[in-house]
């Protein structure tokens, strides 16, 4: 990571005075911040990119000016990071230039040089306008659904489940552009660092949560709708050696519960929702719940987007009805009098 010298070290106070003095100038209190990012992250069904490309071609961009005031807030707070947000952040003029210099320094090694990959991250998301959406409602993702993301710019600096998500991104562009050799070595440094595996000819859309990200596996020919969230270990995998179109295919607002494993190219509908350690082979219904190795849908839920709540539970009136329904296929179970008996109690 790169770092200041003492002259610049001992100026840090008065950049970030500037910056206060310069954000100043701008009304960020005229943008409606209601009609774009909050209101899309609680549940607007459908994306709207060509709102958020308006932000990003404008003087305005919520996101950017959340997380560059964070991080004016924390360097004063911990001024031991100054050097480090003033680097990371505050020194860059858009979000882009600073995500890219992130990524840049995460996955950099002897041979693959951070000022070489920066010029790949930057030169691929200042041009590519998909990804200068998909990374402000990412952003937005994390810091709306995982109540361990502290601010926008602890995800940006921190969360290497975001990390992952835009690197690949990048590697997905550049794998489009017919430049494999190198997106598979973008691919090859994302899993080493960050231990998430993702194909970059994989398609994965917007509003993307990977909450903690460790050992998430998607494969070459996934596909990942909007608004979906995704817990650890989870694995979009094919089931052998066939070739083609193999893998899972993930509706909008789905929620993958940790440690899933979803095999063969089947489709996961939209809203469904799939319970912690489960074994999906078949396809599974939109809005339901399914549950267990192989997995079998249990009932329903109201939610369009359980993506978004992240709620796990179900209530206890459905799993009463659960455990109602699949009593009798229990092999050794008690009698219906023992049942009615337990009913009583």
């Amino acid at each position: 990571m790169a770092c200041l010298n003492d002259e610049a070290w001992n100026s840090i106070p008065d950049m970030l005075s500037r910056l206060d003095r310069d954000d100043g100038k701008t009304d960020s209190a005229q943008f409606p911040f209601e009609k774009v990012f909050p209101v899309y992250a609680m549940g607007l069904s459908k994306l709207d990119c060509a709102s958020v490309l308006s932000v990003t071609n404008s003087a305005f961009d919520p996101i950017w000016d959340a997380v560059r005031e964070e991080a004016k807030l924390e360097a004063e707070k911990e001024p031991i990071l100054s050097s480090f947000l003033y680097a990371s952040i505050l020194s860059h003029d858009c979000l882009e230039q600073a995500l890219g210099f992130v990524l840049a320094n995460r996955l950099q090694n002897p041979t693959l040089l951070a000022t070489q990959l920066m010029d790949i991250f930057c030169d691929v998301m200042m041009h590519e306008k998909n990804i200068q959406c998909s990374i402000r409602l990412d952003l937005q993702a994390f810091k709306d659904r995982d109540p361990a993301c502290l601010s926008y710019s602890s995800a940006l600096l921190y969360l290497k489940g975001y990390h992952s998500l835009q690197s690949y991104r990048v590697a997905h562009a550049l794998w489009k552009q017919g430049r494999k050799v190198l997106a598979f070595a973008l691919q090859s440094r994302i899993s080493e660092v960050f231990g998430i595996d993702i194909h970059p000819a994989a398609r994965i859309g917007d509003g993307i949560l990977l909450d903690h990200g460790t050992g998430v596996v998607i494969g070459e020919t996934a596909v990942i709708g909007n608004r979906v969230s995704l817990m650890h270990g989870v694995t979009l995998g094919g089931t052998g050696k066939e070739v083609g179109n193999r893998h899972p295919k993930v509706g909008d607002g789905a929620l993958i519960g940790a440690c899933v494993t979803i095999l063969g190219n089947i489709k996961i509908g939209e809203g469904a929702m799939i319970a912690a350690g489960s074994l999906v082979l078949k396809e599974v219904p939109p809005h339901s719940m399914v549950a267990g190795t192989p997995a079998k849908v249990l009932g329903y839920i109201a939610e369009q987007d359980p993506s978004l709540t992240m709620n796990h539970d179900a209530t206890k009136d459905f799993f009463k009805h659960v455990a109602v329904t699949f009593r009798g296929g229990r092999s050794n179970g008690p009698s219906d009098k023992e049942n009615k008996e337990e009913d009583g109690n």
